[in-house]
């Protein structure tokens, strides 16, 4: 499986150890930045463009997710967010890494690096790559929701008018 990856200056090092651990796994990693340390830097380019390239990979047939994180994983899960396509969650254990797969079809996972041990983010990337999309019907008519919001802006009558 092909892995964009993405960061800030809080997860350099976590990114290549990342690097590595994916690798290693069999997967082709393709890095989105930064590409030395800079305390100063700014995430969203970097997520973005991970993001574009998950969306552009998987309308293309190639089997691909994306990882971003950064000091908390919020910012650069908002940033991913930004890109049409992308459903980016921000997972704190094994069980939202599975549950934004199976439940959510994530194509993007966003962790806070200073928030987990290598080995504890490193475990829910490999659960989130490893979990499939249930494609239960409930769980793809909201993710079709979504993507119809995403689209034109229209949504589900509302229940209250």
């Amino acid at each position: 499986m092909r892995i964009h990856i993405a960061t800030d200056h809080a997860g350099l090092e976590f990114s290549t150890r990342l690097q590595h651990h994916l690798s290693d796994q069999g997967h082709e990693v393709v890095d989105h930045g930064p590409v030395e340390y800079d305390a100063l830097d700014d995430y969203p380019a970097f997520c973005i463009r991970a993001a574009q390239a998950v969306v552009r990979d998987q309308a293309a047939g190639i089997q691909t997710l994306g990882v971003v994180f950064g000091g908390s994983g919020n910012g650069e899960q908002i940033s991913a967010n930004k890109v049409a396509g992308i459903r980016a969650a921000l997972v704190w254990n094994l069980a939202t890494a599975e549950l934004a797969r199976e439940h959510n079809d994530a194509n993007v996972i966003a962790i806070g690096a200073r928030q987990h041990t290598f080995e504890e983010a490193a475990a829910f990337i490999d659960r989130f790559i490893a979990t499939p999309f249930s494609a239960e019907e409930r769980h793809a008519r909201r993710i079709a929701q979504i993507r119809v919001f995403e689209e034109d802006g229209s949504l589900q009558p509302d229940p209250r008018a």
